[in-house]
């Protein structure tokens, strides 16, 4: 079966906007009931959120042969590894939006990184002020538009407007503006706030802490004591990298290239626009339109993903230092994944395994057993519910995602979700990338490209992993294509996702944010 979509321009420019659609004019700050879950003691919770870092990117992992995330690595070995962990837009903002309110990006419609965010959303440390906690984020927020002003559920705030920078940040605390100087790294400034406001918070009172980093955000630059400790590292080009070249480039020749004549690849129904994203900002041979290299940039990248190490080893020091190690959950997680090279492609957006699968890893020892691994898949919208568990808060009714705190303690539920659903909407400065919906169940993952003429994606990822061979035309796997198509438009039927939320931006005024940062 193949599948070919036709162009639908209503559904680009319709005026429906899902803004007021019922899905959220019934949700407003009334909502924001705290009800409590009798017996439970409200813990400590620290959560870290990176931004772009793929999933196998850490030492522990074996993906990256001399990549060393000594504390990344620490956290997964004494406490949990989810192997399994997607978010249900691979887009800075519409997943941070899903992380905050446990909602998929078309109920928030928080869906590129320029809509702003309704102001009905509650966001889910609102709750856990109710709840009684001290509550602080510090860091990237880049949601709901580019301002750095303070956003609802925190006590404490630290921020700065976008995107931001890696050296000599300006930041907003608490609503007064403060610039640094002297080669400050925004990495280890963050860390530096964080620790400051644990030691002077209230004793008495459970935290929560939301520690948000720009790294590893392109345009990568590390800290300068990690400058160059990667600069010999063999790097790795993955097999799909050059299976929508004409012909291996000659600029590819630091890294070691994997033999792909032990893979079955169907070249020939790779989707177009993947064959012409190769020479575009974010394909491999004109990455950026040309301003860095690939091998450069994939060194840049680990030395840059060492500051984050360094962050989370000094925020499990202070916890041990002050008797707070055992009962404190720490929470690491990526805000979406990044390809380096799959199918000639870098960036995120596309619905391939690279992109949209993050790390997520999870310690408390009085709460996970040390080597926990869990397989089920979990989502970027179960994170609010989890933490509002664990804090002794009943999910909300308008939280669309589910607590995985019973898997984290290693208890397997049997009425996990078996599949989930992925969503990206086109963007007008990224034109690259076609809006995209995908289903992906434990084997197999089904891809729909909207608005382009272009064929359908079907992938069998326990004997394909690398999703080279699209079997959208092989007929021994057209009542499985057909099966996921269907799930996958029930999803969007009853989620209320078959109208695109369009958002009016004022692309002229901000198209300077599009292009002054990668």
């Amino acid at each position: 079966m193949m599948k070919r979509i036709v162009p639908n321009l209503n559904n680009f420019f319709c005026l429906f906007f899902i803004i007021i659609s019922s899905s959220l004019s019934a949700q407003d700050k009334k909502a924001l009931t705290y009800q409590p879950i009798t017996g439970t003691k409200p813990r400590n919770i620290i959560f870290i959120l990176s931004d772009d870092h793929r999933y196998d990117f850490m030492g522990f992992t074996g993906a990256v042969p001399g990549l060393k995330t000594p504390n990344l690595d620490r956290i997964a070995n004494e406490g949990a590894h989810f192997q399994n962990a997607f978010v249900s837009t691979a887009l800075c903002s519409p997943s941070r939006a899903s992380i905050l309110t446990g909602q998929y990006a078309h109920t928030h419609t928080v869906v590129d990184n320029q809509a702003p965010a309704p102001k009905s959303l509650i966001y889910f440390p609102e709750y856990l002020q109710k709840a009684g906690y001290q509550t602080s984020f510090f860091g990237k927020w880049h949601m709901g538009g580019g301002s750095s002003d303070p956003r609802p559920g925190f006590d404490r705030w630290v921020s700065f407007a976008g995107q931001g920078v890696y050296y000599n940040p300006q930041l907003n605390i608490d609503g007064k503006m403060l610039a640094y100087r002297d080669s400050a790294y925004i990495t280890d400034v963050l860390t530096d706030l964080t620790l400051e406001w644990l030691e002077q918070r209230d004793k008495k009172k459970p935290f929560f802490v939301y520690l948000s980093h720009k790294a590893v955000h392109a345009e990568f630059n590390p800290a300068k004591r990690d400058n160059g400790i990667y600069r010999d590292i063999k790097i790795q080009y993955p097999v799909s990298m050059f299976s929508t070249a004409r012909a291996n480039s000659k600029k590819f020749t630091k890294g070691h290239q994997v033999d792909s004549s032990s893979y079955k690849i169907n070249y020939k129904d790779i989707p177009s626009w993947v064959r012409a994203q190769r020479d575009s900002w974010h394909g491999v041979d004109y990455m950026y339109d040309g301003q860095t290299d690939f091998d450069s940039f994939y060194v840049d990248y680990l030395e840059t993903l060492m500051g984050i190490d360094y962050s989370v080893g000094r925020v499990l020091k202070y916890l041990k230092d002050n008797n707070l190690d055992k009962e404190t959950l720490v929470i690491y997680m990526g805000d979406n994944g990044f390809s380096f090279g799959e199918h000639g492609l870098i960036d995120k957006r596309h619905a391939y395994e690279e992109s949209m699968r993050v790390p997520l890893i999870a310690r408390s020892p009085d709460l996970i057993k040390a080597g926990t691994k869990v397989k089920e898949m979990v989502l970027n919208i179960d994170i609010a519910p989890t933490i509002l568990e664990l804090a002794g808060v009943k999910k909300p009714v308008q939280v669309e995602g589910n607590s995985f705190v019973s898997l984290m303690k290693g208890m397997p539920e049997a009425n996990w979700r078996k599949e989930i659903f992925y969503e990206y909407y086109w963007e007008n400065p990224f034109p690259q990338t076609p809006t995209q919906f995908a289903i992906r169940t434990d084997q197999f993952k089904f891809i729909r490209s909207h608005g382009v003429w272009d064929i359908n994606q079907l992938y069998d990822l326990k004997n394909d992993p690398y999703e080279l061979n699209n079997l959208i035309r092989d007929p021994k796997f057209q009542t499985i294509a057909k099966d996921l198509n269907t799930k996958l438009w029930d999803w969007l039927d009853k989620t209320g996702g078959l109208y695109i939320p369009l958002k009016t931006i004022n692309e002229r005024k901000n198209d300077h944010i599009f292009r002054s940062t990668w």
